[in-house]
């Protein structure tokens, strides 16, 4: 199958941002579940 560049641009965009999204989400899922009483700031 013949990938053209625009193909492997796009899947590459959309996995990254997906990864992105992702791990972003699970750091925030995973720092709000934490019972420390420690505040930023």
């Amino acid at each position: 199958m013949y990938m053209d560049t625009v193909v492997v641009a796009g899947i590459l965009t959309v996995g990254l941002m997906v990864a992105f999204l992702g791990g972003f989400g699970y750091f925030i899922w995973n720092d709000s579940h934490k019972k420390s009483d420690k505040k930023k700031g």
